[in-house]
């Protein structure tokens, strides 16, 4: 990823945007949606009232606009959801980084490249509105998906389209549309993207976290935060 990167970015080195770029880095802050987080046992992250809620304070706590982090954390706010807990074998690993800001907020393309799929994942607990971008350099191929999307932002891109680094993807969605979760970006990385078209596992159980964790770096590598 370090040569596609390095080639692709337009200021390597640098932090880059993955939200509105008016939205300076410093207005960012970490959290920490984890089972290891004792403060969120008050909290019912799988309200999105409440959780909503939750995040407006953080960020007001923090001076921040933007609340960020996610990788590889285990998680209880897919513990209300049916398709993440049957089976016995719970999927509960988050893959990605979420941007948690207001809906409506601009997401941009961190990384050149073209658009290889899209598709409205409305299944409550999925991602809604979802994009995927297709990354070249020379034989290095890379995906980014971005989840939980406005519907106007599937009106306004095509399968093939160019994107440049920092060109406007689309908005964050509201709850309603982005399947009763909270306003907030899931970016994540994958390598092999097999056959799956504007989808692909945002969560993984303990027992696929090896494949998963190999297959789909840390996004903050890449945004250089």
């Amino acid at each position: 990823m370090k040569q596609l990167v390095s080639k692709t970015l337009p200021n390597p080195g640098k932090p880059v945007s993955i939200l509105d770029p008016a939205i300076p880095i410093s207005d960012y802050c970490r959290i920490d949606l984890s089972t290891a987080n004792w403060a969120l046992k008050r909290v019912d992250l799988t309200d999105p009232v409440a959780c909503e809620a939750y995040m407006d304070q953080l960020l007001a706590d923090n001076g921040a606009t933007v609340a960020y982090g996610g990788y590889l954390e285990k998680r209880n706010l897919y513990a209300d959801k049916p398709a993440f807990t049957h089976g016995g074998n719970p999927r509960n690993i988050h893959l990605g980084v979420d941007f948690w800001a207001k809906a409506g907020t601009k997401v941009v393309a961190p990384l050149a490249g073209k658009v290889h799929s899209l598709r409205n994942n409305n299944t409550r607990g999925d991602y809604g509105p979802t994009v995927i971008l297709q990354h070249e350099e020379e034989d290095a191929i890379l995906y980014s998906l971005y989840g939980h999307l406005s519907l106007e932002t599937l009106e306004n891109l095509n399968p093939g389209q160019a994107l440049k680094a920092g060109e406007v993807i689309g908005s964050l969605g509201t709850a309603d549309i982005n399947v009763n979760y909270a306003p907030h970006l899931h970016f994540q990385l994958i390598w092999d993207i097999g056959s799956y078209q504007g989808d692909y596992p945002g969560v993984c159980s303990v027992d696929e976290l090896d494949y998963y964790q190999n297959n789909c770096p840390d996004p903050c590598f890449l945004l250089g935060i």
